[in-house]
């Protein structure tokens, strides 16, 4: 566990709070603005309520901005297995999981406004849970 980095997304999490609320229909958005063709994804993995499959993606790529410097080896086993999965029984390309990711860190690291430290251990995350996607790209 690194306990100073992840005091430092911590700490960045809580301004992002602060400043955006909750940010689920920003994160959704940029990711529909990046990957039109995954809103009907959604639709079909949650007819009638995509709604609720989108927030809980949120909170399951939050939950994992969240522990990474915590526990680095629960999120990539968590990955390790999501990504393949997602892959071949749901259609979901590494790409969507990826840019899923990248769309919650780009909502809410500017929020954080990470500076010295915090702007690398920031760099350092993004690296980590993308790095994890890009591992089990041909998993």
């Amino acid at each position: 566990m690194d306990h100073e980095r992840h005091s430092l997304i911590e700490a960045g999490l809580g301004r992002a709070a602060e400043s955006l609320g909750d940010i689920t229909q920003p994160v959704i958005d940029l990711f529909y603005a990046r990957f039109p063709e995954a809103r009907a994804s959604f639709l079909h993995h949650s007819p009638g309520k995509p709604e609720s499959l989108e927030a809980e993606m949120v909170g399951n790529a939050l939950y994992y901005v969240m522990i990474w410097f915590e526990s680095p080896i629960e999120t990539r086993i968590a990955f390790d297995s999501s990504v393949p999965h997602h892959r071949f029984a749901l259609a979901v390309p590494p790409d969507w999981y990826r840019g899923f990711i990248e769309a919650l860190l780009d909502v809410v690291e500017p929020a954080a406004a990470p500076v010295g430290k915090e702007r690398a251990a920031w760099a350092e995350l993004r690296s980590g849970l993308v790095g994890l996607v890009e591992r089990n790209r041909t998993a």
